[in-house]
């Protein structure tokens, strides 16, 4: 992913010095359990660990040249390791294949991106309760398909998105928890000639759990799963985003997002505050939802492994980690700044001439004894003159002033059909769902 849409700590998991590292400490601790079995000298294995202390990080340009030559990525990183530490180094990888240490290092950096996401999530639902809380009375517009309904409040928009983080930090959590697991099981994965007990040891080292049957490449449906969820994340990201981009509307301009000192909207028009970081959270979406689909079709290999998912993981793992991670944090900073306005959420919602209440004066009809279909049909057509004007008329004018509405309901009872707080009076139940308490 390019350095515009990246951030350090995320970064630094998917660097070959990162990577190599990892690989070592596959190796060496491997070569622990085994001197602990007593198939390995145990002098070997201190002999290991010493010499990589005094050696430092690992040469990435002597291992990509040793590999130019072998045209195989572990075995140049084995004979670098091998060049830093001597003899003893010839015990190293006994009993192991290449995807031992490839696949398990994988499942390592996928955990520790889960951590970073994970933490990233939690950030962002620290700042969707305080806004939600903000404006958790504050009127505005509910829309149906993109037409003004009934009456919401800004807050039960926030209090919604964040209960959406919440499912989202729980599929985080569980895929974290499945991608977590590790294979040193060797060729075609029959433990033929390694003891299941280092597989073991590595595992808890790392923090990982065994892979029960490995076929000697971890299955592929956990990594599939894994992408999916941030598929999922990152779809979430954008429906929020995508909020924010249509209230930004000149035509409607209920919030926006912060518009800092010196920043330019536009090369030509120097009016113009464009949603640019939500527009961009939406490409950022997308590009992580391009993960999934490789990741699906990674799970289907050949007979015990093939390679054909390496060189997808090899893009996949990276871009869209990183990019996830980066887009969360962007999210938490539009959300966190977000320009609102009540007012103009109050001036929109009073535009149409109180069409949204259109709903409390029909079933107040038919509670006075109207039929639903003549009830809805005297409604509809006092609405449909204040649609017809744009908002310029009444409606509770006109229906106080229609002789078949006045037969069934008196004019303070149409008045009070025209109530706005009416709305709100489960939005405590719903914060309570939400956040687990009352406010």
């Amino acid at each position: 992913m390019i350095p515009r849409y990246s951030r350090p700590e995320m970064v630094a998991i998917w660097t070959p010095e990162s990577r190599f590292r990892i690989w070592f400490e596959i190796e060496a601790h491997a070569l622990d359990a085994m001197a602990e079995l007593g198939v390995v000298p145990r002098e070997a294995a201190r002999a290991v660990w010493d010499a990589d202390a005094k050696a430092g990080p690992f040469n990435v340009e002597r291992i990509d040249s040793i590999e130019a030559e072998t045209k195989h990525d572990v075995i140049a990183f084995l004979t670098h390791v091998s060049e830093r530490t001597g003899p003893e180094a010839r015990f190293l990888h006994q009993g192991m294949t290449s995807s031992d240490v490839l696949d398990t290092c994988l499942a390592v950096q996928l955990k520790r991106a889960a951590d970073i996401l994970i933490a990233d999530v939690d950030k962002l639902l620290d700042v969707l309760e305080r806004r939600a809380f903000e404006h958790k009375l504050t009127p505005t517009i509910g829309r149906s398909h993109g037409i003004h309904a009934e009456p919401v409040t800004f807050g039960l928009k926030l209090a919604q998105a964040h209960v959406e983080f919440q499912r989202c930090r729980k599929r985080l959590v569980d895929a974290r928890e499945e991608i977590a697991t590790c294979a040193i099981s060797g060729a075609v994965g029959t433990f033929a000639n390694i003891d299941p007990r280092v597989e073991e040891y590595v595992a808890e080292k790392l923090g990982l759990t065994p892979e029960p049957v490995s076929t000697q490449v971890i299955p592929r449906d956990r990594h599939a799963m894994f992408f999916a969820v941030l598929g999922v994340v990152a779809s979430s990201i954008e429906r929020l985003a995508i909020e924010v981009r249509h209230l930004q509307r000149t035509e409607v301009l209920e919030a926006e997002e912060y518009f800092s000192p010196g920043q330019k909207g536009s090369s030509a028009m120097p009016h113009k505050r464009n949603p640019v970081l939500t527009e961009n959270l939406t490409g950022l979406a997308r590009l992580v939802r391009s993960a999934v689909t490789p990741a699906m079709e990674n799970v289907a290999l050949w007979h015990e492994r093939d390679i054909s998912h390496s060189s997808v993981e090899r893009g996949i793992g990276p871009d869209a980690t990183i990019t996830l991670d980066f887009a969360l944090a962007r999210l938490t900073g539009v959300m966190d700044k977000l320009l609102v306005y009540p007012a103009r959420m109050q001036k929109n919602l009073d535009r149409m001439g109180g069409l949204v209440h259109s709903q409390r004066v029909l079933l107040a009809l038919t509670q006075a004894g109207v039929s639903r279909e003549d009830a809805y049909r005297l409604v509809q057509r006092n609405a449909m003159k204040v649609w017809e004007s744009d908002g310029e008329l009444s409606l509770l004018e006109l229906l106080k002033a229609d002789a078949e509405v006045t037969a069934a309901l008196t004019p303070s009872e149409i008045e009070d059909k025209f109530d706005l707080g009416y709305h709100f009076k489960h939005v405590d139940t719903i914060f309570d769902r939400v956040f687990g308490r009352h406010a």
